[in-house]
């Protein structure tokens, strides 16, 4: 059917309805309008989504950085090193002392002498006649059995050591000055820090600290526009970094929490984190973390952190004690403590200084006098390797593998642990002297190089390790020969075969005869051991104390074997050796390895009268807080008779008197009693000598890293380190009076029976009570004119 429709005319209708329908036009004019409504609902949708998401995502990783702030905020916010100190030093009436010694312990524990003292860390000296009086200003500690406070004291020293020891004019029966710290065993990351709380700064640090890094610090909310537009001023006027832009909060959240990144993402990171810590934590306590988290310097790879640390890097001071210059000293470096670095830039620092110093006179925190003579001081910082916290590295490995025993490692890392020791820096700074100047003395006199030497020092009965030496260098931290070199003993191996004689009196004393003949032993291979004399002559009969004394191989060699070589071996082992012993007779030679601190565990035996103790080298470990955990008591085992040992003893003075220790009498009195062993090995290789005095027990070893020939004999080398040594320490001498079941009496040298005063070849000498000889020689008198034996000098 053809469309008449007029064009323009809405004429359809419906065919069910009769009713009209819209025209196609007016549909399409309100379809338009209808899209576009929803295009535009759905984008204003997207985005309050995307709005609603990125609060939700903003909130939740605010959320998150809240959680991480207070976590590390409140919980342990570092891993602590544990502190190794040493022994502190004990002044009492008597203490053998002397000024110079005194003066060396002060000056490393950071004290300085002024002519008045008013404040700890101080001392003066006032020398009258042969006394010298020091005023001294204690510190005060907190040691292992309680605090020790601060104490200004009066000491005087004389001749003989302390003479007297007052306080406000009351004597007092002991001091002890605070332990020098000797090292530190560093958490893996290497940072090092002593946590101090604000009231144990000087008010001066805090105020300069906020004078230069942040002004507006107790009024802002962790960040600050204001501060930002006011360094940029300052700096631009003074044509040099003097301010900076971030606050003292922002520093202590990138420090503390975030990496040094520089994005747009980790400064808001680090703005939020600022306001959160702002809201959670006083002003106070983010002030001190900032104090104590702040990089300041490296040592090797150990990291500097907080002032307190710092003040002792540099200053070898407690913060407490800074002055002026050194607080803005300190403060300078919080810019860039590599850049600034005050012995790699002396000049560059010197200028850092003054600038701080000058903002510090702006705000009124010095005045004009201060500020003139703080910025004409020198930089006062401590010279170069005096800084170090591993200040005896030798010593301190031992600590370490001693705690190792009884602590995880990952403990004393970041546990803060307080390990108490042995140690005394006076013997240490001694025995690093002699080993330093002898070794180039050697060398220069007998034109060779490369000798190294080690040396190990105990207290004699408690066995306690004094000092340890394991390099020539003694801050070397490599290979440590006092602990690790195993060497040949050679000689020192005798004392141990005339002990094992001793210990049967029946059968054995010092006067018995033994032949000094040429020996031949025949091994299961069909070698031949002939061991020689070190001067190549045999000497026929000769009573035990001069075998010993001479250090003569084929006796020693042939009583070694009359006894046994089990025999020998379990007296060595008696005496604290657990090494392995070859069964083979050059073994009473010394044909058995030891570093010097196994020769100092069994020579200590001796030293002790019998007694063996376990070296040891830690009294105390304390928790950070000061809460005991371990003590590491005396340990003592009577091993051998009071008479053996003690006639040991008589014959070790004699190698001291008239054997081959006889040149060390050229270096001490002749009334001062000691007691030693040479030891030499084959071609020379190793020169030994172990000496003890009724305080003190050293073990000095020379040689060379290669094992090749030197020069010297035990005598010839050792004995002189060992002597420079023990002539610069107080000692007291061997005890020589004899112990319940010893009598002296007159020996015969020829035969070991009784004799009597005057005789010819009478030997004044010790014998057990219970087992004298029961035979006498006849007497022929002496016609010499006088007595002919150091024993009947010395002794008689």
């Amino acid at each position: 059917m053809q469309n008449n429709r007029a064009p323009g005319k809405d004429t359809d209708r419906d065919p069910m309805t009769k009713r009209r329908t819209s025209a196609p036009r007016r549909r399409a004019r309100k379809k338009k309008p209808t899209q576009k409504r929803h295009g535009r609902s759905l984008f204003k949708i997207l985005l309050i989504y995307a709005v609603l998401a990125s609060l939700i995502v903003g909130g939740l990783w605010v959320v998150y950085l809240d959680f991480v702030v207070r976590d590390k905020f409140d919980g342990k916010k570092w891993s602590l090193p544990a502190r190794v100190y040493a022994r502190p030093l004990e002044l009492y009436e008597g203490a053998a002392l002397t000024p110079n010694l005194l003066e060396l312990e002060l000056t490393a524990l950071g004290y300085r002498a002024v002519e008045s003292v008013s404040r700890p860390g101080y001392f003066s000296r006032h020398r009258a006649g042969g006394y010298t009086r020091y005023r001294i200003y204690s510190r005060g500690f907190e040691f292992w059995d309680g605090r020790d406070k601060a104490l200004l004291f009066d000491v005087v020293l004389g001749p003989s050591g302390v003479a007297s020891l007052t306080a406000q004019d009351e004597h007092i029966p002991l001091v002890r000055l605070e332990p020098e710290q000797i090292g530190g065993i560093y958490p893996t990351q290497a940072e090092d820090r002593l946590l101090v709380q604000l009231s144990d700064l000087p008010p001066l640090l805090g105020e300069a600290l906020l004078a230069v890094e942040d002004k507006d610090f107790l009024d802002h909310y962790g960040v600050s526009p204001t501060a930002i537009a006011r360094a940029a001023w300052v700096n631009l006027r003074s044509g040099q970094v003097v301010q900076g832009g971030s606050t003292l909060t922002q520093q202590l959240v990138k420090n503390f929490y975030l990496t040094h990144e520089r994005s747009l993402t980790r400064k808001a990171q680090e703005a939020i984190m600022s306001v959160l810590l702002e809201v959670h934590y006083s002003k106070s306590e983010i002030l001190e973390t900032y104090i104590n988290e702040v990089y300041l310097g490296q040592s090797g790879a150990r990291a500097i952190h907080g002032f307190a640390l710092a003040s002792q890097y540099y200053f070898r001071q407690p913060v407490s004690e800074l002055n002026a210059q050194q607080v803005a000293l300190l403060v300078g470096l919080v810019k860039g403590a590599s850049f600034y670095n005050p012995w790699r830039n002396p000049e560059r620092a010197t200028k850092r200084r003054n600038l701080v110093l000058s903002v510090m006179h702006r705000e009124g925190l010095i005045n004009d006098a201060q500020l003139k003579q703080a910025q004409t001081a020198p930089l006062g910082v401590v010279k170069p390797g005096q800084n170090s916290q591993s200040t005896y590295p030798a010593f301190v490995e031992l600590v370490k593998r001693q705690l190792a025993r009884d602590y995880k490692e990952e403990d004393l890392r970041s546990d803060g642990l307080r390990i108490f020791t042995t140690l005394s820096p006076m013997v240490q700074r001694q025995a690093e002297e002699a080993v330093a100047k002898r070794l180039d003395n050697l060398e220069s006199a007998y034109k060779v190089d490369g000798l190294q030497a080690s040396m190990v020092v105990t207290s004699v009965g408690a066995g306690e390790v004094l000092a340890m030496v394991g390099d020539r260098n003694p801050r070397y931290a490599g290979f440590n020969r006092a602990l690790d070199a195993q060497r040949p003993v050679g000689s020192l191996m005798k004392p141990f075969v005339y002990l094992a004689a001793l210990e049967q009196p029946a059968a054995y004393h010092l006067g018995s005869p033994i032949a000094d003949d040429p020996v031949t032993v025949t091994s299961d291979d069909g070698k031949l051991w002939e061991p020689q004399n070190y001067s190549r002559q045999s000497h026929g009969q000769v009573p035990l104390i001069e075998a010993l004394a001479h250090s003569y191989n084929q006796a020693t060699a042939r009583l070694g074997m009359q006894l046994g070589l089990r025999q020998v071996a379990h007296t060595l082992e008696r005496a604290g050796f657990d090494g392995y012993i070859p069964p083979v007779p050059a073994m009473t030679l010394g044909a058995i390895d030891m570093s010097p601190y196994e020769v100092a565990g069994i020579y200590h035996t001796l030293a002790a009268e019998g007694t063996y103790t376990p070296l040891r080298a830690i009294r105390d470990v304390l928790t950070a807080t000061g809460q005991p955990l371990k003590r590491y008591p005396l340990q003592i085992e009577q091993r051998f008779s009071g008479p053996g040992v003690f006639e040991l003893q008589y014959a070790l003075q004699a190698a001291l008197r008239e054997g081959t220790g006889r040149q060390v009498y050229h270096r001490f009195p002749a009334d001062l009693p000691l007691a030693g062993k040479t030891g030499t090995t084959n071609d020379q290789r190793d020169s030994w000598f172990a000496g003890f005095s009724g305080e003190h027990l050293a073990i000095a070893w020379v040689g060379r890293d290669d094992n090749a020939e030197t020069p010297l004999t035990g005598s010839g080398g050792a004995l002189k380190v060992w002597a420079d040594l023990m002539s610069e320490l107080p000692t007291r001498g061997v005890n020589t009076e004899a112990p319940e079941g010893v009598t002296f009496d007159w020996i015969d040298r020829a035969s070991g029976k009784l004799s009597a005063e005057g005789c010819e070849g009478a030997m004044w000498l010790p014998l057990h009570s219970d087992y004298l000889p029961s035979d006498a020689v006849s007497c022929r008198l002496d016609n010499t004119g006088g007595t002919r034996s150091w024993w009947q000098r010395f002794w008689n």
